[in-house]
């Protein structure tokens, strides 16, 4: 992981870059301004998540700069490319401040965003330059939540798989240690 870069000179928005993209990746730009993220929130005090598109592995789409998120993230997505993982800190100041967001969010709460930006696109209406291009990028899209859900399930089969050798250890102890006591005393 890398150091925080502080994005707004204040420090109310810290990013840590958790997973370069790749080096040709694009970023948002004004003819790429709609982007698709995968994140998850967590309230910095308790360490609570209050909202993640993990677990139902859905893509939170929106325009950059048009207010529809807290201003951390519009500060924040600009300065990623697509691939690209990072670790969000948000300072009240520059996500729900006094308000909060109830009952999730209290008020004056620091939040801490694990973001990963999937995809940048052009606005509905702009052109793209062909069908296949916009074909090809959702293809590639699918084939990176296929990637990580594999991941995910083969690292969730290594955890069991683990668990089970060490079960298998523990019972082959106890078996050995009643085996040695069965002969003690008989030959007396």
């Amino acid at each position: 992981m890398g150091d925080a870069i502080d994005l707004t000179g204040d420090g109310g928005v810290l990013k840590t870059v958790i997973k370069q993209a790749k080096p040709d990746a694009v970023a948002p730009t004004e003819s790429l301004p709609l982007v698709d993220v995968h994140y998850e929130g967590t309230l910095a005090e308790t360490g609570e998540v209050f909202d993640t598109t993990h677990e139902d592995n859905t893509i939170f789409s929106f325009e950059l700069g048009k207010g529809s998120v807290i201003k951390a993230w519009d500060i924040a997505l600009k300065t990623m490319k697509v691939g690209e993982v990072a670790k969000i800190i948000c300072k009240p100041e520059y996500a729900y401040g006094a308000a909060g967001s109830p009952p999730d969010i209290p008020a004056n709460a620091t939040l801490v965003f694990e973001v990963e930006l999937v995809a940048c696109r052009p606005r509905k209406g702009s052109s793209i330059s062909s069908v296949s291009d916009e074909r090809a990028r959702l293809d590639e899209l699918k084939k990176q939540r296929e990637m990580a859900a594999a991941s995910k399930e083969e690292e969730k089969k290594k955890r069991e798989e683990a668990k089970a050798a060490a079960a298998a250890r523990v019972q082959a102890k106890l078996d050995a240690k009643k085996g040695q006591g069965k002969g003690k005393g008989k030959g007396k």
